[in-house]
């Protein structure tokens, strides 16, 4: 397969990823469990498509991990990585184990903490996914302008991709505060470590549609509670639009974070370069 292929590929299971991914926070888009579970496992398909895809660079920077002339961003990059490697194996196993629909009959010793847990390490993988995102971000914007025909940007242009970036990230900093974000991101950091009584989000009442759930904290635009976890198996009465902006504009805010982040670190490198003293 040509590389312009293969990246024409890349570009489109990131995108059917990303739209999948945010609409899991919400189990009653679409149908409710049938869809989470069922699209869940083609994510995990389009997951593992998407990693072979990149094995060879996952080898090469594998093979030249302990040579000292490999930058810190490589390693940096490949420590994301395999951290999403992991969380993200996590939760396609762990939403195997807790399966209702798709494998009824597998039977866990505690169902709960492999619930929350699940809950809990999506949050930490949006973040994740953000950040991956903005790192690679100059290549998604020229998969755009390849896919669109653009040569080069004009002057407006720039003017009013700076003017969304900020509307964006504005959005996306009121679903943070709207949807209580960062306190499910720092329960997904001890959720290995807790128990199903210490977790937070209320034990089976979290799931079963009790008022003490940590989960019941927060409201994403749609007003279905903030990740749909804790409703019934019922579903289908979301607006899928509402769900999928809410969680892209978190999402989005770590994107914007990472990439001006990455182009602060290169021009102060340039700096160095140019002005030693």
């Amino acid at each position: 397969m040509k590389m312009k292929t293969i990246n024409y590929v890349k570009f489109a299971l990131d995108i059917i990823m990303s739209i999948l991914f945010v609409l899991f926070f919400n189990k009653n888009v679409l149908g409710g469990l049938a869809f989470h579970e069922i699209a869940g496992l083609f994510f995990a398909g389009a997951y593992i498509t998407h990693i072979l895809l990149n094995l060879g660079w996952v080898k090469r920077v594998t093979l030249k991990m302990f040579n000292r002339s490999l930058s810190w961003r490589v390693r940096g990059s490949y420590a994301l990585n395999f951290l999403l490697l992991v969380s993200m194996t996590f939760i396609i196993v762990s939403g195997i184990l807790i399966s209702h629909v798709v494998f009824p009959n597998i039977n866990i010793g505690n169902e709960n903490w492999f619930k929350m847990t699940h809950i809990s390490v999506s949050f930490l993988v949006l973040a994740l996914i953000g950040i991956h995102v903005g790192l690679h971000w100059q290549w998604v914007v020229n998969m755009c302008k390849k896919i669109t025909s653009i040569k080069k940007g004009r002057a407006w242009m720039r003017y009013v991709a700076q003017g969304l970036t900020v509307i964006i990230l504005l959005f996306g900093l009121y679903q943070i505060n709207q949807t209580s974000y960062v306190t499910h991101l720092k329960s997904s950091v001890s959720a290995f470590g807790a128990s199903t009584q210490q977790t937070g989000f209320g034990g089976k009442e979290a799931f079963g549609g009790g008022e003490r759930g940590g989960m019941r904290e927060g409201r994403p635009s749609g007003g279905e509670g903030l990740s749909g976890f804790n409703r019934g198996e019922r579903g289908g009465n979301v607006n899928v639009v509402n769900v999928i902006l809410t969680y892209t504009g978190i999402m989005a805010v770590f994107v914007i974070a990472a990439y001006y982040l990455k182009k602060w670190s290169l021009f102060r490198k340039k700096k160095i370069v140019t002005n030693p003293n």
